[in-house]
């Protein structure tokens, strides 16, 4: 009777996994970090004190990519202070990042001083080197401005 009821029990948990959404696979730490990265575009675009339609279409398309629901991003646009700069782990994953936050900045076509700053701030939140952090952000910059694409970013790095 163990045996039956245990074959049962792995049954169940295999026929649940195989319908549970794609984003149920992610952990909880991986949701978490999605949403602080999120967070961090978002403050890039409060930065000025109005997110414009070019930065609010970027805002929607990166919250579809990250899988950010639409009520977690409206909380996220009011409690912005709420969520930390997590840096990743890996050089790569860092670089992804940076890609996706000069994006931002230049969403509007503007790059604002108050951009700039906060940008200062989140590229030494997401583990470069501090005394590289101008230079980063100038090639940063350069990059978007050129066109490059995510792979073309991140190998001018490498």
């Amino acid at each position: 009777m163990k045996n039956k009821t245990l074959c049962q029990f792995h049954f169940l948990y295999l026929m649940k996994f195989k319908f549970m959404s794609f984003s149920n696979l992610y952990s909880s730490g991986f949701k978490q970090r999605n949403r602080d990265h999120f967070a961090a575009i978002v403050r890039l675009a409060l930065s000025d004190g109005v997110i414009s339609v070019e930065e609010e279409a970027f805002i929607q398309r990166t919250a579809i990519n990250l899988e950010i629901e639409d009520d977690e991003v409206a909380t996220i646009k009011a409690n912005i202070d709420d969520y930390p700069i997590n840096p990743p782990h890996t050089e790569q994953r860092r670089l992804e990042r940076l890609y996706d936050l000069a994006r931002m900045v230049f969403a509007d076509k503007i790059a604002d001083d108050a951009e700039k700053k906060l940008m200062n701030r989140l590229v030494v939140g997401l583990g470069f080197p501090h005394e590289e952090v101008n230079d980063i952000i100038k090639q940063s910059f350069e990059q978007i401005l050129k066109g490059s694409d995510e792979d073309e970013f991140i190998a001018s790095f490498k």
